[in-house]
């Protein structure tokens, strides 16, 4: 899964790097420990957009947060009541600065030491994600190559080649919105890097610069 991510860049900078042609009026406090529920940068067609990370449709009851529909799998997103309408026709990027991952699957590694995954080029990373009603989820599927020593899951990466596409709302058919999915890369193709990081990121109050810092894990602990 994906429960925290850095979102440091400006409107104008994720603007010229996705080439958008729409921007909000306001402009969100840089983040390095975006936690679930906050107002994030959406990418919406050619234009950038604010909304509530946690999904909420259209049928939610009242007092429905939308805590636990951050992320959707792309197993079943076509077919979750909660996620299923807007897989069809209402699909985003959902742009960050890198995200954070806790290990479960590193063995002899410290259970829940939280490892930083960014692009090797210091880029956005583009996490293919879904919205309604001012809310999104970030799409996630099984975690492939180095990842997979960390976590079994991992955000959904598209090639830039099909972006445009995935968010083009008249595609809102299951079957061309599933096909999506099979492009998705791995970390190795998405240029991805990972390195561990203080468990200060665990606490939310906490939100600076020095969340996306390396620790050194020692020599039993190195990850590859």
């Amino acid at each position: 899964m994906c429960g925290r991510f850095a979102a440091t860049a400006s409107i104008d900078e994720i603007a010229t790097e996705f080439a958008l042609v729409g921007v909000p009026e306001r402009e969100l406090t840089q983040s390095w420990n975006v936690a679930p529920t906050s107002d994030i940068y959406v990418i919406v067609e050619q234009r950038l957009e604010i909304m509530k990370w946690g999904l909420i449709p259209t049928w939610a009851k009242s007092g429905f947060t939308g805590a636990n529909t951050i992320n959707a799998r792309s197993e079943s997103v076509h077919e979750k009541p909660s996620f299923k309408s807007a897989f069809r026709a209402r699909r985003c990027l959902i742009p960050a600065t890198g995200y954070f991952e806790w290990a479960t699957e590193l063995g002899e590694y410290p259970s829940k030491q939280p490892f930083f995954i960014q692009r090797n080029d210091k880029k956005q990373l583009a996490m293919a994600g879904i919205y309604e009603n001012g809310t999104a989820a970030i799409i996630t599927k099984e975690a492939e190559g180095f990842l997979a020593s960390i976590h079994h899951r991992m955000p959904l990466f598209l090639p830039k080649e099909d972006w445009q596409r995935w968010l083009d709302p008249k595609i809102n058919d299951e079957v061309s919105a599933r096909d999506f999915i099979h492009h998705g890369l791995a970390p190795e193709s998405a240029g991805l890097n990972a390195y561990p990081v203080s468990n200060q990121v665990n606490f939310t109050r906490n939100n600076d610069p020095s969340l996306l810092t390396q620790i050194p894990l020692g020599e039993a602990q190195t990850l590859l």
